[in-house]
Formats: C-alpha cells, sequence, structure tokens
C-alpha cells in the first residue's frame, strides 16, 4: 500500500526541478554541466523534505537519471499515489472556524481536489473578503480578510510568482489591547488561489502570515 507523504507545495518543487532539468538537457551538451544539473536536481528534491525513508529517497532520487519526456511525464505521474491531500474538513467545520459570519459563502468542497491544495481558500464577491483555511500545528486555522484586486501582476507573498495580485487586509487583536482596539495586516497575494496552490513550493511565508493575523 502507497503511504502519502508528499505535501501539494512539496510536489510543486519536484515539478518545478523536473521541468528545469528537462529544459537543461535540451540546451546544454556539456556532459559535466548536466552531471552537475542531474545532481543538484535530486538534491533540491530531498531538501524539500524534513525526513524520509531509505525507500522514499531512492525513489525521489530517480529524477538524476531521466532522458526522455515520456520518462520525466512517467516519474512526475508515478507520485502521485503518494500524495499527502488537505486533511478532510466539513462545511461544518468551516462555518465553526467564521461564527460571526452567519450568512458564510461556502467554497464547493466536491470539486475541489485537496491533493493540489497547501491551503483552502475562496472568495466573496458580495462582501470583498477572501477566506484562508490552513492547518496549523493540529488544528484549522481560519483566515478572513477584506481585498482589493489590483488588477496587476506582481510576486505573491505566499507562492513568490508572478501572478495576478489582491492586496489583503486583516483586523487583528494586538496583544493587551482594549477590548474595540484592533490593528491590521495587510499582504499582497494571489488573487487567484488555485494558481496559488499550483506555485507554492514553502509554506514559510504562509505560516508567518497565519501567526502575525492570529496576536
Amino acid at each position: 500500500m502507497n503511504t502519502p507523504f508528499i505535501r501539494n507545495h512539496q510536489y510543486n518543487v519536484i515539478k518545478k526541478q523536473t521541468e528545469f532539468l528537462q529544459k537543461t538537457l535540451r540546451s546544454v551538451a556539456d556532459q559535466s554541466v548536466l552531471k552537475t544539473v542531474r545532481y543538484r536536481t535530486a538534491v533540491n528534491i530531498i531538501e524539500a523534505f524534513s525526513s524520509l525513508t531509505t525507500e522514499q529517497e531512492r525513489m525521489l532520487e530517480q529524477v538524476s537519471g531521466l532522458e526522455t519526456a515520456h520518462e520525466f511525464q512517467s516519474y512526475i505521474y508515478a507520485l502521485e499515489p503518494y500524495l499527502e491531500p488537505f486533511p478532510p474538513i466539513t462545511l461544518k467545520q468551516i462555518q465553526k472556524l467564521f461564527p460571526k459570519n452567519k450568512k458564510l459563502k461556502m467554497p464547493d468542497l466536491q470539486s475541489i481536489d485537496l491533493r493540489y491544495v497547501t491551503y483552502l481558500s475562496w472568495v466573496d464577491i458580495a462582501t470583498n473578503k477572501l477566506f484562508m483555511v490552513y492547518p496549523f500545528e493540529g488544528q484549522f486555522i481560519g483566515i478572513e480578510g477584506r481585498i482589493t484586486p489590483t488588477h496587476k501582476k506582481g510576486y505573491c507573498m505566499f507562492c513568490n510568482r508572478h501572478q495576478e495580485l489582491a492586496f489583503i487586509t486583516v483586523k487583528t487583536k494586538p496583544a493587551n489591547a482594549l477590548p474595540d482596539q484592533y490593528s491590521s495586516i495587510g499582504q499582497y497575494v494571489c488573487m487567484d488561489g488555485h494558481a496559488c496552490n499550483q506555485s507554492i513550493t514553502n509554506t514559510t511565508s504562509l505560516e508567518r502570515f497565519i501567526v502575525s493575523v492570529r496576536k
């Protein structure tokens, strides 16, 4: 039985590295350069994981010996059974994360392939709000923020890719604040959460943002 161990952002690393290796093989003839790139590709993929079994590491390192487009495609497809999906969550659980929103617009969970989700997000156009759900330290965290589309492309804080951005502003209560005292934290993030999930290769910035707005 295949034991899932690859999270979405790690799978994105693998795809990005294999694409780079493929392009290098098509454009570089120097065998010493190719040998180095093959080695670095495998190392970069392995370094995306904090721990791996010997079998898992051996499976991932097969990338360094690939030659043809078919072999690269087969390598990527062979890893899909090992994808660790976003933890199961129900609409009722989501509602509890946003108790002040009695008319909360819900995401269509049935249409989402949770294998390719690092963070769950959706936009309520009627209220200009972006909602995010992320599993953090053993529990789901819900983030709600007002969004302003920029209609421009730039680098998203979460995925660090050049995408169409929106500015999200999240209200947060500072430590030792008065009952009605709030502050706001804002960041530029992808307008399209699906595109962001397809691009994100590291969760550090995402988790740093979540910690900052939880305070």
